[in-house]
């Protein structure tokens, strides 16, 4: 995994690390692994990122770092990989399997099967969902193979760039075909998963909804979520009277 990156007439006065930080978006703590491990080069030549370049050099970044990703078990799983190139693969996650490990969930959650894939093709590198999707919700799931494009598909979520689209039946017609959920939300008292509308406590929770077609008795609805709350369509969606169905 290489990213390249020719030098233009507005670069030609900026440090190389300036560059990298600044035009190419590397965070601190990745350029200070990549300069660690001397994977960044000019004109194919190993550089000290406090240099000048000159314009029309080529700048070339090398991410083929291994990583140890021993702290997931790997696990033989059908996945269904829907997008695949070298830099993130994008996976349909089916309901009732967790992305992450836990303690009940210690071998058999998506990150297992990915760690697992990973090894197949000889990848070495740590497993990176971009994001997340509840242990009952089925949907697409992004894994980043290395931390700069993680790092970029954050950046575009917080941006808004990147946009994620729920769909989703509830129970009963909705008033509002069109409408957005402003109600804050906490934890349930006396559990660590459960979540409520909490007005006094809850963090600041905003879901847009739209009805897409209307059933005998409930609807098909899609989401859009500005905030990214744990069950926050689940907790939304009862909260107006229109539970999802289980």
């Amino acid at each position: 995994m290489k990213l390249e990156y020719k030098i233009k007439e507005k670069d030609s006065q900026k440090s190389i690390h300036s560059i990298l930080a600044n035009e190419l978006n590397l965070s601190t703590r990745l350029l200070t692994k990549l300069i660690k491990h001397q994977q960044i080069f000019i004109n194919q030549e190993k550089c000290d990122t406090r240099n000048t370049p000159n314009k029309g050099d080529f700048l070339e970044i090398n991410f083929d770092i291994s990583e140890d990703n021993s702290n997931i078990v790997p696990t033989p799983m059908d996945l269904a990989i829907l997008y695949e190139d070298e830099w993130f693969l994008v996976v349909n996650k089916p309901a009732g399997i967790p992305i992450h490990p836990s303690r009940l969930h210690h071998t058999d959650s998506l990150s297992n099967g990915i760690r697992y894939y990973f090894d197949t093709i000889e990848l070495s590198k740590k497993i990176r969902p971009v994001n997340r999707l509840d242990l009952g919700t089925s949907g697409l799931v992004i894994f980043a193979k290395c931390e700069y494009i993680q790092e970029c598909f954050i950046q575009q979520m917080t941006n808004h760039i990147f946009q994620k689209e729920y769909v989703c039946l509830v129970e009963g017609f909705l008033e509002q075909k069109k409408a957005t959920i402003n109600l804050p939300i906490g934890r349930k008292n006396g559990s660590i998963i459960e979540r409520c509308i909490n007005k006094n406590h809850g963090h600041p929770s905003i879901t847009h909804y739209q009805v897409i077609k209307e059933f005998k008795n409930f609807s098909l609805v899609t989401c859009q979520l500005e905030t990214g709350r744990t069950h926050q369509i689940r907790v939304h969606m009862a909260a107006i009277g229109h539970p999802l169905l289980r």
